[in-house]
């Protein structure tokens, strides 16, 4: 059983220039499925926007939803992990870095999302194969 994050990541995203105003970006949140967007710069994936950044960022501070750029409000830069890495190593650099999601990146390109719901949805699973393993290493079968 596998438990990597290319098996648990959304591979549904959208994505939004830098350049855009927040009006496009909150435009595209409110009709996604997601409360994200991937922020691209020639092509690159650079960063993540958030409903709560837009919330917090600007609109809390009276800004011009039309003239602010997306690049004024998002997170940057983008906290990636490899689709070959573990949910646990996704989940420990989540904590470190203070983030619900991560961008699964490699070699420049993006693959998914996974977030820290799709990895609570997937540990109990986890915990009982790393028991089951530490049992196995520790008690082999002779």
């Amino acid at each position: 059983m596998s438990y990597n994050v290319k098996d648990y990541m959304d591979k549904t995203f959208m994505t939004i220039d830098v350049g855009a105003s927040i009006r496009e970006a909150s435009k595209m949140i409110a009709g996604g499925e997601h409360g994200y967007i991937i922020v691209t710069e020639k092509g690159k994936p650079t960063g993540m926007i958030a409903s709560k950044d837009i919330v917090v960022k600007v609109v809390a501070k009276g800004m011009d939803l039309d003239k602010t750029r997306v690049r004024d409000a998002m997170n940057s830069p983008l906290v990636a992990i490899d689709p070959d890495e573990d949910l646990l190593k996704a989940s420990e650099m989540m904590h470190k870095q203070g983030v619900r999601r991560l961008a699964v990146v490699k070699g420049g390109i993006i693959y998914g999302v996974i977030t820290s719901g799709d990895i609570a949805q997937r540990c109990g699973d986890y915990v009982d194969k790393s028991v089951k393993d530490v049992l196995r290493w520790s008690f082999p079968m002779r």
